[in-house]
């Protein structure tokens, strides 16, 4: 029994979708051929049952030969009892291919968006990314499903055109070279409908991606009345995909139709000519019998043909938009091995701004401009190209292990992102704490009043992105789970921004207290935060323009005093 998901899903093959849909089924051969074993197997006793219906008839009954018609009728019980047990097992196997095949490409595309982080987002819009997962992926393994049938309609269709040829050449003929053709004529109807499904791909993935900005900001175009137009372009998306769609159903149908009218045309043919052969006197009553049922099992063959090329078409659609997303490369790239860095607690310098953070210390950054603070604080903590100067005692972050530098500094963003689960598992992941040291940090960040309003406590559920909170609450559990990773070196980006004065004051005083002797860095400028900090860093065009106290600052700068105070002396 195949464990789902993978425990490894492996390193794609990237150059190609067909490479990639190649791979997948390299991956998993093993139950791909024994789907296939058991695909030939049922079509092809299906095949055979005319055959012994045939003998049957001729040396049975027309013959006169009792023991030929009992021996004949029991090999075609035995046909059908091993058409049903082969069909059981080709069904069950061809499952396993599906979940195999689609289950490799969803966890590919999990890793992906784990390994990368926002230079996924960057690079492929979020509503393309949640529909690989939820379509593609599901399509890509339906490749594997078909393949099983698609195997036994080849054999099985090789096996009737021989017994057609044995029994009479021009028939065989027909079935040899007619089976071929009709496929080929579908190509007309696929190349068209693969382009108009791609058209509809990228639309939907427009429409999941405005509709997942929509949600996501809902209380904030409440707040400014902005409903109604995001609205409006959710309708104009709705519509373009309805169109699209509409286009891909026309092409569809004319596909569905094809799956029918042509096999049926060619089992007319077949039929013809048969019963003028019988007349003719050139085959006997039990072949003419075997031809009809021939004609009827050819329905089988050719369906899954068509089928084939219809869930190809799909698959190769999916496995384009996927390896789209797999050839996106992470901002950091972990080195392997790693040069070491500094054993304890050492300066941390950032060549592009010109800010050093001592060790030990509590250090603030202020800037007229939150998006330089925020820059700095990527670069700190390595994250994303520009932070390959930056040092530690002199060491490059970009030389070390990302796993080390990952434990020892520690970047919390001003976006608080909280995930489903506990909230005990939200704040301690690793389950590392127990929970008076979950209490003590959320005493810190001044959380006590959220986790009373929770009826289950540490235990409570947290819902999707943590909606149940307010954008305060979600911001003090973040910092919780920050200060519980017990970092060397904590990078905290406009910790504070979403809570009122009152609790920004009670948590700059116990951070202060809960950090002492370890080295913190915040992003901020409120006078609460800076007015506890050791030393303040300002920043004028993404440079250090000055550092000092917050009250020597206030007193000597008069950009910073405008800055911090926001214009308000004006």
């Amino acid at each position: 029994m195949i464990s789902l998901p993978l425990a490894d899903p492996g390193s794609p093959d990237l150059t190609s979708p067909t490479a990639y849909l190649r791979w997948v089924g390299k991956g998993q051969w093993r139950t791909l051929l024994v789907a296939i074993g058991f695909g030939v197997v049922w079509l092809v006793s299906q095949a055979l049952f005319p055959a012994a219906m045939g003998k049957a008839i001729d040396e049975g009954i027309l013959g006169g030969d009792t023991d030929a018609l009992v021996r004949w009728c029991l090999l075609l019980v035995g046909l059908v009892v091993v058409s049903a047990l082969s069909g059981m097992m080709r069904h069950r196997y061809a499952v396993t291919n599906w979940m195999q095949g689609a289950f490799r490409s969803a966890q590919l595309i999990g890793h992906k968006a784990a390994d990368t982080g926002e230079a996924l987002t960057r690079a492929v819009p979020t509503g393309d990314v949640v529909a690989t997962v939820s379509s593609d992926a599901m399509r890509i393994g339906g490749l594997y499903d078909v393949a099983a049938r698609f195997a036994g309609a080849v054999v099985s269709y090789v096996v009737v055109a021989l017994i057609l040829l044995g029994a009479s050449t021009p028939l065989g003929l027909v079935v040899l070279i007619g089976v071929p053709v009709l496929v080929a004529c579908l190509t007309f109807i696929v190349r068209p409908l693969q382009a108009r499904q791609l058209a509809q791909r990228e639309e939907s993935g427009k429409l999941i991606g405005l509709g997942a900005d929509t949600v996501a900001g809902l209380r904030v175009l409440r707040g400014i009345g902005g409903e109604h137009t995001f609205l409006s372009r959710y309708a104009v998306q709705s519509q373009s995909v309805r169109r699209v769609g509409n286009t891909v159903a026309g092409y569809q149908a004319a596909l569905d139709a094809a799956q029918v009218l042509l096999p049926g045309l060619f089992v007319l043919v077949v039929v013809w000519l048969g019963a003028r052969f019988a007349i003719d006197g050139q085959i006997t009553a039990g072949q003419l019998v075997a031809f009809y049922g021939y004609t009827a099992f050819l329905v089988i063959p050719l369906r899954t043909a068509t089928e084939m090329v219809d869930r190809a078409t799909r698959a190769h659609i999916g496995a384009r938009k996927l390896t789209k997303i797999l050839r996106v490369e992470p901002d950091d790239v972990d080195t392997t091995g790693g040069t070491p860095l500094p054993e304890g607690p050492a300066p941390l310098h950032d060549p592009a701004s010109g800010v050093t953070i001592e060790p030990g210390r509590f250090t603030a950054v202020v800037s007229a401009r939150p998006e330089e603070t925020s820059a700095l604080a990527d670069r700190l903590g390595r994250f994303g190209a520009a932070a390959t100067d930056v040092r530690l005692d002199g060491t490059r972050l970009a030389d070390a292990s990302l796993d080390e530098v990952r434990r020892r500094i520690v970047v919390s963003e001003n976006d608080p992102r909280l995930f489903t689960g506990t909230l005990r598992d939200e704040l301690d992941p690793w389950g590392v704490h127990d929970d008076a040291e979950v209490l003590a940090a959320l005493s810190v960040a001044s959380g006590d009043d959220v986790l009373e309003a929770l009826p289950g406590g540490l235990d409570n559920e947290v819902e999707e992105r943590g909606r149940a909170f307010s954008g305060g609450q979600r911001q003090r559990l973040a910092l919780t789970r920050a200060l519980l990773t017990d970092a060397e070196t904590l990078v905290l980006v406009e910790p504070t921004s979403a809570v009122d004065a009152h609790t920004e004051a009670r948590i700059a005083g116990r951070l202060t207290a809960a950090r002492a002797g370890r080295t913190t860095v915040v992003m901020s400028a409120s006078p609460l935060i800076l007015d506890q900090a050791d030393a303040v860093v300002f920043l004028r065009d993404g440079h250090v323009a000055a550092t000092g106290t917050h009250a020597r600052l206030m007193a000597d700068d008069p950009d910073y005093r405008r800055t911090v105070v926001r214009g308000e002396e004006d």
